[in-house]
């Protein structure tokens, strides 16, 4: 690991303990252990290495998507893909996402880093809501009109069938965060949350 990518890993935990304003330059340096200027010559300012863990935390959602091979409703008729999807299916692909952001170590540091900085700060907080539920809710408010209107799955409004899919899912998340001993327990749920789910909602056996 060099030294950029330690200033970003022990900020991201610094960060996810006490918080982004609750933390010092000092303390980054401390914990890498390097004095504060060498860090200056890595990073410009503290926001610099948020703006980096930001990115990063980007490019890895980017990449959980790709690594899964879901497709885009945004950037085309996605109800092909996910109408083929079969009840197992769906709930591994569930399971799938559903551990990234429980278990993956940066993305769980990073959210736990933006549900303590959202009372800090006003653009943390939108951040927050933007990423975990704004756009989850967006996104599958799109997939779910897509397949409604192909048949795939029953008339209804997309939006309350996005809020019903997703709310259950995002309370597991806050309910078994940095709770691997029940993680069984918490995937028993998911699964059967996403077969109740396909039961009301979908069309496809």
């Amino acid at each position: 690991m060099t030294t950029k990518e330690k200033i970003i890993d022990e900020s991201l935990t610094l960060f996810s303990k006490k918080g982004y304003s609750g933390v010092s330059v000092r303390e980054i340096a401390s914990a890498v252990g390097i004095k504060d200027s060498s860090l200056y010559k890595h990073f410009s300012s503290k926001r610099d290495i948020f703006d980096t863990i930001l990115a990063e935390m980007t490019a890895r959602m980017d990449s959980l998507t790709d690594r899964l091979h879901i497709a885009d409703a945004y950037k085309g008729d996605a109800s092909p893909y996910f109408a083929a999807l079969s009840v197992d299916e769906l709930a591994e692909l569930s399971k799938k996402v559903f551990l990234f952001y429980l278990k993956d170590s940066f993305a769980a540091r990073f959210r736990r880093m933006l549900t303590i900085e959202q009372y800090n700060s006003s653009d943390v907080s939108a951040l927050y809501k933007k990423i975990f539920t704004v756009d989850s809710i967006d996104y599958q408010t799109e997939v779910f009109r897509q397949l409604i209107d192909c048949g795939a799955f029953k008339p209804n409004d997309p939006q309350i069938v996005a809020v019903s899919f997703y709310s259950p899912i995002f309370l597991l998340l806050a309910r078994y965060d940095n709770d691997e001993a029940h993680e069984a327990e918490a995937l028993k749920i998911l699964d059967s949350h996403v077969r109740s789910f396909a039961a009301l909602y979908s069309n496809i056996n």
